[in-house]
């Protein structure tokens, strides 16, 4: 619900100043940083490490960005569908593959299957 929010209020906010790709990557930084706290603290709950997480973490959003701001960018801008549908079909999408890639990437210990 936080990274919907932050994308479809960035949107609402500035659509009249930039286009939907800068919306989406200003959108993803910030989706990614919230994003990383809450698995690191509430799902995974590893300790130390903030760093290397971190930048494992942008690795797998970094993926997952790319294929949602090319999404946004059909969805809005070509298709014409609305902010709120595009980006909640976006998240759907993309929950999936952020649980797996921090589970086996991101939060991984070694020795710990």
């Amino acid at each position: 619900m936080v990274g919907y929010s932050i994308g479809v209020g960035l949107y609402k906010a500035l659509e009249s100043y930039l286009s939907i790709i800068w919306i989406g990557i200003i959108s993803n930084i910030l989706s990614i940083t919230v994003s990383f706290l809450s698995y690191k603290v509430l799902v995974f709950k590893t300790k130390g490490m903030w760093l290397a997480e971190y930048m494992k973490s942008s690795i797998v959003y970094g993926g997952i960005a790319l294929i949602g701001i090319f999404f946004l960018w059909l969805f809005v801008d070509k298709m014409k569908i609305s902010i709120w549908f595009a980006q909640a079909l976006i998240i759907g999408l993309t929950v999936i593959f952020s649980y797996l890639g921090h589970s086996r990437f991101t939060f991984r210990r070694r020795g710990i299957k």
